[in-house]
């Protein structure tokens, strides 16, 4: 409980730029404008697993070069509409890794994991002004994570897939410090339960103007998920450096 305290702390200083004025006549009433962001996170994780009832909780902790050892795949979107102070969001997070580990007497095991996250959410703009720009949003992410393990020696094989749906609030605030650099800090939170399932994240780029339609960031995500249930638990932080090429239109 105390990382989500923490967390709401951030949630309340993005939400203090309400004290900042807003500017109407920077808002475009009629037109929709989009955006959509391709990019790579480098992202190592930490924490606890136990993916089968009965099973043992395993901890980790890997870089991501390690992962990226394993790694059979990867694929990262994000992307906004906007309409006057109407916001859509949405993240396409997917990865796929694949490990053969020797247990005790040289028995081989292959094991697979396929991690599939999306968000989706809506909000309103509640804040503008010349240099920044504050949304606020509702909505929810979808997991799916399937897991493979086989023993040859053993006749072992087993899979296994996890589904569910956090509901989410969310506060994205954009703001201008040069004619062509700015920063954007995304954080959102959510979930069923705050003590056994809870999912938050925090986002912050700093992005380069190239022209009216091209930009480059660069910057940090973390994320939090926790599934705590009888079959299984989950209890891992994901987090690394992000980059990534966005398209206006």
């Amino acid at each position: 409980m105390r990382r989500l305290r923490s967390f709401s702390a951030i949630i309340g200083i993005i939400a203090a730029g309400l004290a900042l004025p807003i500017n109407a006549d920077d808002i475009n009433e009629e037109a929709w404008r989009f955006q959509l962001t391709p990019y790579v996170w480098m992202a190592g994780l930490a924490g606890d697993v136990r993916p089968l009832e009965n099973a043992p909780t395993v901890s980790t902790s890997r870089s991501f070069s390690s992962i990226l050892d394993d790694l059979d795949g990867a694929f990262f979107m994000t992307g906004t509409a906007r309409q006057d102070r109407l916001v859509l969001f949405g993240d396409i997070s997917w990865a796929s890794l694949s490990q053969a580990s020797t247990l005790p007497f040289g028995i081989v095991a292959n094991s697979k994991l396929r991690q599939r996250f999306i968000t989706a959410a809506a909000g309103y703009q509640v804040m503008t002004t010349p240099t920044q720009q504050l949304d606020l949003l509702a909505g929810a992410r979808a997991w799916q994570i399937d897991t493979d393990i086989n023993i040859p020696a053993l006749g072992i094989d087993v899979a296994k897939t996890k589904q569910w749906v956090d509901p989410i609030v969310a506060a994205r605030l954009r703001s201008l410090w040069a004619p062509n650099w700015s920063t954007l800090l995304h954080a959102d939170i959510g979930g069923l339960d705050m003590s056994k399932k809870n999912t938050w994240q925090v986002v912050a780029t700093l992005n380069y103007q190239f022209s009216d339609t091209l930009y480059l960031s660069g910057g940090y995500r973390h994320l939090s998920v926790k599934r705590d249930e009888t079959d299984s638990l989950i209890d891992i932080e994901m987090g690394g450096p992000i980059a990534g090429i966005t398209w206006r239109f």
